[in-house]
C-alpha cells in the first residue's frame, strides 16, 4: 500500500537570496546540479515504491506543470496552494484520517532510502517530523550551518519529511498557522505550547521525544519525532553556501 505524497513548492514573501541574480521567477525552479530543485524531490518520491501519487502545491502552480524536466513523470497532480504552509496543507488534506506524506521543494538530497527509513519510524503516529541529531551532520558535514533546537541528549535539526494522519490534524496545522512566522526561532515555537514545556525544555529536562510526544497530546495527537541516519536528510537549499554542498554530495553520488 502506498502513501499519497505533498510537495510544498510555493514562494514565501519577500527576497529571496537564492534567486539573487537568476533567470527563474520561483525557488523551486532554481537549477541544482543542472536540473530545478523541484525536479530531484519530485524524482525521489517516484523511485520509492511507498509512495502513490505526488501533488505539487504552489501559488502559481501552473508555471511548475510547464516544466520540462518533469514531464512523463507518472501520477503527478498541480494545486494552487495559499500564502501560509499550514492553510495550504489544511486544504490539500484527505478525507478521514489517511495518511499523507509532506515533503518541499528545497529538500533536493532525499532518497528512497530516507523515505523508506521515515516512513517506517512514522507508522504508529499522528503526526510524526523528521530530524537529524547534530553528531549525525557535523561528522560528515562539518562546514554545514543549520538552525538546532536543544534538548537533554542533543541537538536537532528538521529534515523536510512529515506524515500526517488526515483530517484529525487540522487542529495543529491551525494553531502551526498562529506562530509559523517564528519557525527558525525554536524557542518561541517551544513557549507557544505553555511555559512547563518551555522550561522543561530550557532547562534540558527531557529528550526532543519526550517534548514532541507532550506537544502532540495538546490536540489528542500521537506525536513523533523520527531520527534520521543520514546527514543528508536535514540539509535543505536555504542559503547559497547549502546549494554548493548539495551539488558536491550529489556528484560524489554518480
Amino acid at each position: 500500500m502506498t502513501i499519497p505524497a505533498i510537495v510544498m513548492a510555493g514562494s514565501r514573501p519577500g527576497p529571496d537570496p537564492l534567486l539573487s541574480g537568476s533567470s527563474v521567477s520561483t525557488k523551486a525552479l532554481l537549477p541544482i546540479a543542472g536540473q530545478p530543485m523541484l525536479a530531484h524531490v519530485v524524482r525521489a518520491l517516484r523511485a520509492s515504491p511507498l509512495v502513490g501519487p505526488i501533488t505539487i502545491l504552489a501559488q502559481k502552480s501552473a508555471d511548475l506543470a510547464a516544466e520540462p524536466a518533469l514531464a512523463g513523470l507518472s501520477d503527478l497532480h498541480f494545486a494552487d496552494s495559499g500564502q501560509g504552509i499550514s492553510s495550504s496543507l489544511a486544504a490539500a488534506l484527505p478525507e478521514g484520517d489517511a495518511p499523507l506524506l509532506v515533503t518541499t521543494a528545497d529538500n533536493v538530497l532525499l532518497t528512497p532510502a530516507m523515505i523508506a527509513e521515515f516512513l517506517a519510524g512514522a507508522a504508529d503516529s499522528d503526526v510524526a517530523v523528521a530530524m537529524v541529531e547534530r553528531n549525525v551532520l557535523l561528522a560528515r558535514y562539518p562546514e554545514s550551518k543549520r538552525t538546532w533546537l536543544k534538548f537533554r541528549g542533543g541537538w536537532w535539526s528538521g529534515a523536510n519529511l512529515f506524515r500526517l494522519r488526515g483530517r484529525r490534524v487540522l487542529p495543529l496545522l491551525d494553531f502551526w498557522g498562529r506562530i509559523e512566522r517564528d519557525r527558525k526561532k525554536g524557542l518561541k515555537i517551544i513557549a507557544a505550547f505553555g511555559p512547563i514545556l518551555l522550561l522543561a525544555v530550557v532547562l534540558r529536562l527531557i529528550t526532543i521525544h519526550q517534548g514532541v510526544a507532550r506537544a502532540g497530546l495538546r490536540f489528542g495527537l500521537k506525536a513523533k519525532v523520527v531520527p534520521m541516519s543520514e546527514g543528508e536528510a536535514c540539509i535543505d537549499a536555504d542559503k547559497p553556501a547549502d546549494v554548493e554542498l548539495i551539488e558536491k554530495i550529489m556528484a560524489a553520488r554518480v
